[in-house]
């Protein structure tokens, strides 16, 4: 069965892209001598984990309780959870507990430390925890100024109920760097952040395990990785157009995209009307702040190659908008009525999470799976 007899719009995976993505950063970590810890929350997906994990040591990241269900259903038993953790989601970590799952919360506050130790010395087990960093000020996380890093280790250590396994942080901020250099930098930042905490927590004679840290721009540009035990990422696996323009991957490398149908013609507008709206694609338009404004996706031809300079300018709900980025003349050749066209995303995490499944191809663009995604929380 070929991709163009697929109804749309729908998720397309290239299996040949992604084994390659998957491929490249695995060895770029054994090269620099620690354990890739892939992320599910991009694939949300068991076949492509697994892929992600041949070679590494079997631990995966998660950011929904949902995905540390699937996955654990699926035969993967050691997973850190990298959410902040709350009161509500302490009953599903205690099940999966129960089940075997060496599960690993994440916390940066004290009072987090509390609640969990009190619920789970109560539930009769122990939850093992990393204190989150902010080594860039992107979102949550503590610094190692001020008394909270010695703090927080020091109750996690000897509370009932908790452990503390070590430390982790993301350098989310690598996400709105505008060069190779300046990614390389943050990649430093994380990691020199991070192993000065956990130094800092050895020397209060606490143990910290685990130096954890990670982002797909950072693993790619890391150059050194000197005192960290373990690397997370997901992106990588998919790769998407806010990759491609911080120069981390290519366009080419891009693996997912939506499939559409073109529906309609505006020619007085320059515009090609399409079946795929922002309930297909995402409203995600992370690549706005970049030097290249890829509008809602980069338009493809059903093979997958670049149309000129197309792209989804616009979206409703269910209708996309495609012109040319310059207002160059559409190839309407290209884009006929009942065509099919390719559409790459901003960002694969959130574009994905719009469908159920991926229809995995070839390179020729035969069906060759259909693979289930989790999704919820």
């Amino acid at each position: 069965m070929h991709l163009t007899t697929l109804e749309t719009p729908c998720l397309v995976l290239d299996k040949a892209k992604l084994q390659k993505n998957i491929r490249n950063l695995n060895t770029r970590m054994k090269a620099l001598g620690v354990n890739l810890r892939p992320h599910g929350k991009t694939a949300k997906n068991i076949d492509v984990m697994t892929m992600a994990l041949e070679g590494q040591e079997g631990g995966i990241t998660v950011s929904t309780l949902k995905e540390a269900e699937y996955y654990f259903e699926k035969g993967i038993t050691d997973i850190v959870y990298a959410v902040g953790i709350a009161p509500v989601k302490l009953p599903r970590i205690f099940r999966l507990m129960e089940k075997g799952a060496d599960i690993t919360v994440l916390l940066d506050s004290a009072e987090q430390v509390r609640f969990v130790a009190e619920a789970a010395a109560a539930h009769g087990v122990t939850v093992p925890a990393l204190i989150e960093l902010d080594c860039d000020g992107h979102r949550s996380g503590i610094t190692l100024e001020g008394d909270d890093l010695i703090a927080i280790g020091t109750l996690l250590h000897n509370e009932h109920g908790v452990s503390l396994k070590g430390v982790l942080t993301h350098a989310g901020e690598s996400y709105q760097c505008r060069s190779t250099e300046a990614i390389r930098a943050m990649a430093e930042q994380e990691r020199s952040m991070a192993v000065a905490c956990a130094e800092a927590l050895r020397a209060s004679g606490l143990p910290c395990p685990v130096v954890s840290v990670g982002s797909t721009p950072t693993s790619n540009f890391a150059q050194d990785l000197t005192g960290v035990t373990e690397m997370r990422a997901g992106v990588y696996m998919f790769y998407d157009l806010v990759m491609a323009g911080l120069g981390v991957c290519d366009e080419g490398d891009i693996a997912v995209s939506v499939l559409a149908s073109v529906i309609g013609h505006q020619k007085r507008k320059g515009w090609v009307i399409t079946d795929a709206g922002w309930m297909a694609l995402s409203r995600d338009r992370g690549t706005s702040a970049q030097a290249l404004d890829q509008g809602y996706g980069r338009v493809c031809g059903a093979g997958g190659a670049p149309l000129d300079d197309l792209i989804v300018s616009g979206a409703n709900q269910e209708h996309g908008i495609i012109s040319d980025r310059n207002g160059k003349k559409i190839p309407w050749a290209s884009c006929g009525i009942g065509s099919m066209v390719r559409i790459l995303p901003n960002h694969a995490c959130a574009t994905s999470a719009m469908y159920d499944r991926y229809h995995v191809v070839d390179a020729s663009g035969e069906v060759v799976d259909t693979w289930h995604r989790v999704n919820g929380w």
